[in-house]
């Protein structure tokens, strides 16, 4: 048995590119930033920002593309995914990419047009609850970390 399990709490750091593809499909992409904060030897504190690269596919690509926005603090489920490929010149390069399988807005709403943090535009639901059974904290629940 193996496990391939990511969850991830930070700030989007821009607005999704968003793609619609010929069978009907919609992908979207954006980073987000997780930060570490530690105190160094010196006793100063030091912030480390890590950034990771979102992949949303379908319908929660579609509600990415209308709600998520730069700045924004998400909470994101998904599976890591590597892979390979060549540039221009001929070298290889490699990429990691979390594979979103759903996610939930967090913090306040600045209530312009926005939908409630939990909401689903097409399903009236949990965000990401229509693309998977598992259940999503609430911005109040304990984290799992």
């Amino acid at each position: 048995m193996s496990v391939n399990k990511v969850i991830l709490v930070g700030n989007v750091g821009k607005d999704p590119e968003v793609r619609h593809l010929e069978g009907g499909a919609t992908v979207a992409r954006f980073s987000l930033a997780t930060n570490e904060t530690y105190t160094d030897k010196s006793g100063k504190k030091v912030t480390q920002t890590e950034w990771h690269n979102i992949v949303v596919w379908r319908g929660l690509a579609e509600i990415a593309e209308k709600y998520v926005k730069s700045g924004k603090l998400l909470y994101v489920e998904g599976r890591i995914r590597n892979s390979s490929y060549e540039d221009k010149e001929g070298n290889k390069r490699y990429t990691t990419e979390i594979l979103c399988d759903n996610f939930r807005f967090l913090g306040p709403s600045t209530g312009q047009g926005e939908k409630p943090n939990n909401y689903n535009e097409s399903h009236g639901t949990d965000v990401g609850a229509a693309e998977s059974d598992a259940e999503i904290p609430q911005p109040d629940d304990d984290l799992p970390f």
